[in-house]
């Protein structure tokens, strides 16, 4: 199928994109890197009237190291973030989950800031920000303000967002000393979307303590969940065979993923309560021998 008919703008500027959504707004949709939204538009999904293409405004496309923050611009594609140093060096977490967003040729040409705002509860990069307490910058043509990733997200496909607000960039603290983290998928093939999944970051102190903890699950509610029960239950303690036993029974006790053809919402429930035990773990594992 082919989308409606709609009208195209691809300006060189942020101030022109932003200028647009505030004339047009709930009218138009951004095009990023268009892996989501044109397959949604081909099948009359969503109709807008009117498309802003951003893939001309260099400004948003960055990596920079700003002391104890990352900052990435929202047009910063998967592929370059997979490749650069400085967040495999400092966001080891995100490092670890770009890999499985789709395949190569998806990553080429998707964005950071486009996965972010499409807000799809079993993609990668929404569950990699909600665990590293990430913060949003958004932007309209008369104002700017910052939002908690774990704020963001408000049902399937819903962000808190205005229709004429663009996110504009990521800000990612680097991680603590003694920090491991761990990100985990299951699919039925590489590249498929994804059943369940679990990103963990842990601190532990020199004697193996839990000092901080955040977990967050993949396609197991309408939006990415932290998962702070786990998080609750861990924090002050040694994370052992029993403390792993217990993060499965809170996540399976908290969580009630929908089925379809590809699995009941009780395998998707178990399926993600093993995975959390997994990215917890090996995250605890891998902060007893980092600095």
């Amino acid at each position: 199928m082919k989308p409606p008919v709609f009208e195209y703008d691809a300006p060189d500027e942020l101030e022109d994109a932003l200028a647009l959504l505030a004339e047009h707004g709930d009218e138009t949709r951004i095009l990023a890197g268009g892996q989501s939204l044109v397959p949604l538009m081909n099948f009359r999904l969503v109709r807008p009237t009117r498309l802003v293409d951003l893939n001309n405004v260099a400004s948003l496309a960055y990596v920079e190291d700003h002391g104890e923050t990352l900052r990435i611009g929202a047009m910063t594609r998967q592929c370059v973030l997979e490749r650069t140093a400085l967040v495999s060096e400092f966001c080891p977490l995100a490092a670890e989950a770009l890999p499985w967003i789709g395949h190569p040729q998806i990553r080429n040409r998707g964005t950071i800031g486009g996965s972010i705002g499409h807000a799809d509860p079993a993609a990668e990069l929404p569950s990699v920000v909600c665990a590293l307490d990430a913060r949003l910058r958004v932007m309209s043509s008369t104002s700017e303000r910052w939002i908690s990733a774990n704020d963001f997200f408000l049902g399937f496909l819903t962000t808190a967002l205005e229709p004429d607000e663009m996110l504009v960039e990521v800000e990612i603290a680097k991680k603590k000393p003694r920090t491991g983290a761990s990100f985990v998928e299951y699919a039925r093939r590489y590249g498929d979307f994804a059943l369940g999944g679990a990103a963990a970051v842990v601190t532990t102190s020199e004697d193996g303590v839990c000092t901080d903890c955040r977990v967050a699950l993949l396609a197991s509610a309408s939006t990415p969940q932290r998962s702070t029960a786990v998080e609750a239950e861990l924090i002050g303690r040694t994370i052992d065979s029993d403390a792993l036993s217990e993060v499965f029974a809170l996540v399976v006790d908290s969580i009630e993923p929908g089925g379809d053809a590809h699995g009941s919402s009780e395998y998707r429930r178990n399926l993600i309560g093993r995975l959390a035990v997994r990215a917890v773990g090996e995250a605890r594992s891998r902060s007893m021998v980092t600095s």
